[in-house]
């Protein structure tokens, strides 16, 4: 998959991703360096921090019909082979409950302080 594939998916982000990117961003100062639609083998990462080995997905409707959540299992395995977690976040749950998402995310960030778990 090609770097520009990657921007193009940057520059195209639900509006529950791109509040999500938002909120990721804000975390910068506390060390926490989050990026966008990352090229991971043949997959992409809707949120990646590396340092963290941490993959956050905001799933839409797509993810649950016609076979997707058997090719995100897949697609899960093969990120958490790499060491990544993958921290799975319906749409909704971003559009209603930012704050509560943001906690679940630091509480990750912080129980891999020493990198993959």
């Amino acid at each position: 998959m090609s770097v520009q594939r990657a921007r193009q998916f940057r520059k195209n982000l639900t509006p529950p991703e791109a509040r999500l990117w938002a909120a990721l961003r804000s975390l910068r100062p506390l060390g926490y360096h989050f990026r966008r639609q990352v090229p991971l083998g043949p997959y992409y990462a809707d949120f990646c921090c590396h340092k963290r080995c941490l993959v956050v997905e905001v799933d839409g409707q797509t993810h649950f019909v016609d076979g997707a959540p058997e090719r995100d299992a897949r697609r899960d395995a093969f990120i958490g082979a790499q060491g990544y977690k993958v921290l799975h976040v319906p749409n909704a749950e971003v559009l209603d409950n930012l704050d509560g998402v943001m906690r679940l995310i630091l509480s990750i960030m912080e129980s891999r302080r020493d990198g993959a778990q």
